[in-house]
């Protein structure tokens, strides 16, 4: 299993490339299960979600395919996926995919549009109300689909079809909005989604929808109406610029000092998490090509954040706030608003160093702390990259193990990382 070996103490200088959001990118790959006809995804991450998002859609039936690089286009470059739908060979989603990858649940909702039936099991380590599949049914449900639950499956039925409504989601959820919107596009009638999840993911997928040729309004704001069409075409669409990944180098320029120019960054899609950056004492200026981020010298300021939906300050980017607040000139407090454990990343960051007390939902970090290099292990996507993070500002040498979760979500970390001057390079194996 490879590992990540970081060196503390270096500035960032130099220019990084933003690569496609994997959060957009996953349910755009769903959404071609919609058509028969061949949807082309452009600036498509090399992450290893991708890949196996690829074969969950094969199984199913879905040819995809990867385009071959350009001329002159780097291994950071996004990819060209073009996926077919034209023949559904099977509406079942096996518990052995779905429980590696949550997102998968969600074909449910163009399976069961287009093909009247679907039988996907439950993700897995899912209770029902927990990360919230039953806000995901619930919306189902509206539309008309007949859910049972079957030894850990949901087996959805909608022979007739599913038929406009109104969904009033009780809480923001980004998932129930994606699965309202791919079933609402192929419904019989007007559907109206109250409550919806305002994130530029969801805003991305439904201007990929508009283009394969769904009727949707008010996509980014907290009410979106869906007239239903008989069916959707391909289409071409370029996934939208990372923002956590936007957030997170951005936070490690803060932490260790430097120069840097992210490329492709979008400012207003992160505008929360760049404020509380600008607050911390980091200079961000946006530019044509991108986000500058310096941080020359002076103590970073301590901030208080609370996360919260879209246009809130995200939860994704939590982990690695509270890694850079570890080097802050007082303290701050962190309060998680969004999911349940996840703090799991405190337990590893003392091991660098870090002072940091838990009281429920909210951290409590001391700043000024003395980072030193030990060995730490990633326990989820986001909590590893603050790992890195925390690892660059660190004294000595940090060895980062079960890197795969950084390969999940983080295209080419060590490269982007290292071309701005970081000292770190990828461990094959054990050894």
């Amino acid at each position: 299993m490879d590992r990540i070996r970081i060196i503390g103490g270096q500035s960032l200088k130099g220019s990084l490339p933003i690569s496609g959001a994997k959060n957009a990118a996953l349910p755009l790959m769903i959404a071609s299960i919609l058509t028969r006809e061949t949807l082309t995804l452009h600036n498509v991450p090399r992450l290893s979600d991708v890949r196996l998002l690829m074969r969950i859609l094969g199984n199913h039936g879905v040819d995809a395919a990867i385009s071959g690089k350009r001329l002159g286009q780097s291994e950071e470059s996004g990819e060209t996926i073009t996926l077919s739908a034209r023949d559904i060979v099977d509406t079942t989603a096996p518990y052995e995919l779905v429980s590696r990858m949550r997102a998968s649940f969600w074909v449910i909702a163009p399976m069961l549009a287009r093909m009247g039936e679907a039988r996907v099991s439950l993700p897995g380590g899912c209770a029902i109300g927990t990360r919230p599949v039953d806000l995901l049914l619930m919306a189902l449900e509206k539309l008309g689909a007949e859910i049972e639950i079957d030894a850990g499956y949901v087996v959805a039925k909608a022979p007739k079809g599913l038929k406009g409504s109104t969904i009033d989601f009780p809480k923001v959820t980004v998932g129930g909005t994606h699965v309202a919107l791919m079933a609402a596009s192929l419904a019989d009638g007007t559907t109206i989604i109250k409550n919806a999840a305002q994130e530029p993911e969801v805003t991305d997928l439904a201007e990929c929808l508009i283009k394969m040729g769904a009727r949707i309004e008010g996509a980014g704001t907290s009410q979106i109406v869906i007239d239903g069409v008989a069916r959707l075409d391909g289409a071409h669409h370029t996934v939208l610029p990372d923002r956590i990944e936007t957030g997170t180098y951005a936070m490690a320029v803060a932490m260790t000092g430097g120069n840097v120019l992210l490329e492709n960054a979008r400012p207003d899609l992160l505008q929360s998490a760049l404020d509380v950056l600008a607050q911390s004492g980091t200079t961000i200026t946006p530019e044509a090509n991108g986000i500058r981020i310096m941080r020359n010298g002076g103590d970073i300021q301590p901030v208080d954040v609370t996360t919260a939906p879209f246009p809130g300050f995200p939860t994704d980017l939590q982990a690695q706030f509270m890694a850079l607040m570890t080097r802050a000139n007082g303290s701050s407090t962190i309060h998680e608003t969004i999911f349940e454990n996840r703090f799991m990343h405190v337990q590893e960051l003392a091991r660098l160093g870090a002072q940091i007390r838990l009281d429920g939902d909210v951290a409590h970090v001391q700043g000024k702390s003395r980072l030193k290099g030990a060995p730490v292990m990633a326990t989820d996507l986001r909590a590893s990259v603050s790992l890195v993070i925390a690892a660059l500002a660190a004294e000595g040498t940090t060895l980062v193990n079960r890197v795969y979760h950084l390969d999940r979500g983080f295209e080419a970390l060590e490269k982007k990382l290292g071309r701005c001057g970081a000292a770190i390079e990828r461990l094959s194996g054990e050894g």
